[in-house]
């Protein structure tokens, strides 16, 4: 019995669901009482779970899947009404199995079994809030069924509500005022500017890296040309799991090749813009991404947007914290405290490496153990990138030294005790790109 249902039963509910959804084949369900701490890809629980929608919703990862099993059409019906509101869409409608012998619908003895699937869509549970203030994001599915990840600007009933959590105080006329301003200047601005930068990412980055970044697939635009929605390629995190040196390698080197190759700087290297493909470690959200060469000063209203942006973000109050404590002396990363610089890319890459599973989406898919020999010598490699014994001459200044050191990390032996420096390059030059094994 499973909560209540007959094993078999159960058993021929999956058979049907999984039958009409290859997904559901590559990712089976797993009883919601069996599962583990890591986020489920699916789950399947049953009326006698009681499970609240927003319950599952943290319980999953994004894209993931439930499957529901009741005793009745009205519960089936209700439920999927709740998963709806939640942040889920149905992907197989209400339906039912007969119990009786051998599947046979007999009079007055035949027990019908009611179940639906459900998908998490939604990146953020519906009304809740972040610390980031940020567009709307969910997945939604084309015309070939397939998903895709649409970015879009917010509506002014959700920046208004985020602003009056953040600043309850302040009068309805002025969180308007403000709201606006985001919704018909601010948040298009970056929008547009982030489909321009992943059509340059799309092309100029090397072909061995571009399933590992998004691809720009469709632009909405409003009467003025600005970007009200994108349609991007869903990279969906799945995959082998990858050791935390192969996790570090590999982000290196997709770094590097975002510098030197597409000139693209990210400037939001937070865990979260990480993700672990089949392609390997990919990187997302490029909407505070800017052009090597760009000259924001070009434009009064980006060079004031990107100068609050460089003082206010959780990578330059870190920069800053860091360097005020003396934990950060490379002078070529306090260089770029509070600017647009690549070094504040590579230094955010070198301290996330070193704590993977603060994002909850990438546990099961790197090992890590904060203990291990790995550990300790890529945190000593990120202590000579920070703290170099020369801090006007440190060996690393970009994402190339850094990759370059953590391959000489691979290549050595576990009870290596000396900390590598980077390869000489040409010039100009570059590293070889990280071969899998």
């Amino acid at each position: 019995m499973t909560g209540g249902f007959r094993a078999s039963d159960v058993a021929r509910v999956i058979h049907r669901v999984t039958g009409a959804d290859p997904d559901l084949q590559v990712h089976p369900p797993v009883p919601i009482a069996q599962a583990g701490r890591e986020l489920a890809n699916t789950l399947l629980c049953t009326s006698a779970d009681a499970p609240a929608a927003n319950h599952l919703f943290d319980r999953l990862r994004w894209g993931g899947q439930v499957i529901f099993i009741c005793d009745s059409a009205e519960e089936a019906t209700r439920t999927g009404s709740r998963l709806v509101d939640n942040g889920f869409e149905i992907t197989q409608k209400p339906s039912h199995i007969t119990h009786g012998w051998f599947g046979l619908a007999i009079p007055m003895r035949s027990r019908r079994v009611h179940f639906l699937a459900a998908r998490k869509v939604a990146l953020i549970l519906p009304g809740q809030t972040t610390d980031r203030f940020t567009f709307h994001v969910h997945l939604l599915r084309n015309d070939s069924g397939e998903y895709e990840v649409v970015k879009e600007v917010p509506t002014l009933d959700m920046v208004m509500a985020r602003l009056h959590s953040k600043w309850p105080d302040l009068a309805v006329e002025t969180i308007e005022k403000r709201a606006r301003k985001f919704t018909d200047k601010i948040f298009p601005i970056f929008l547009t500017r982030e489909a321009a930068i992943l059509k340059i990412v799309n092309r100029d980055l090397p072909e061995e890296y571009r399933d590992r970044v998004p691809r720009l697939v469709e632009m909405d635009q409003d009467d003025r040309g600005f970007a009200r929605r994108l349609h991007l390629s869903w990279l969906r995190n799945g995959g082998e799991p990858l050791s935390q040196l192969e996790f570090a390698c590999q982000s290196a080197d997709l770094l590097r090749a975002l510098h030197d190759d597409a000139r693209i700087m990210h400037l939001d290297l937070r865990l979260d813009n990480f993700v672990i493909t089949p392609a390997g470690v990919g990187f997302v959200d490029f909407g505070s991404a800017v052009r090597v060469d760009e000259n924001l000063k070009e434009s009064p209203l980006l060079s004031s947007l990107f100068e609050e942006l460089m003082r206010t973000s959780e990578i330059q109050r870190m920069l800053f914290r860091m360097t005020r404590t003396g934990e950060v002396t490379s002078e070529a990363i306090s260089s770029g405290l509070h600017k647009v610089d690549k070094a504040v890319d590579y230094f955010y890459l070198a301290v996330q490496i070193n704590s993977p599973h603060a994002n909850p989406d990438l546990k099961d898919l790197i090992r890590f153990d904060k203990g291990s020999d790995e550990a300790r010598r890529l945190s000593r490699l990120t202590e000579q990138i920070l703290r170099p014994a020369d801090p006007t001459k440190p060996a690393f200044r970009s994402a190339a030294d850094i990759l370059s050191g953590i391959k000489q990390l691979k290549q050595a032996q576990p009870s290596a005790e000396s900390i590598p420096k980077p390869t000489s390059r040409a010039p100009g030059g570059s590293v070889s790109k990280t071969v899998r094994p």
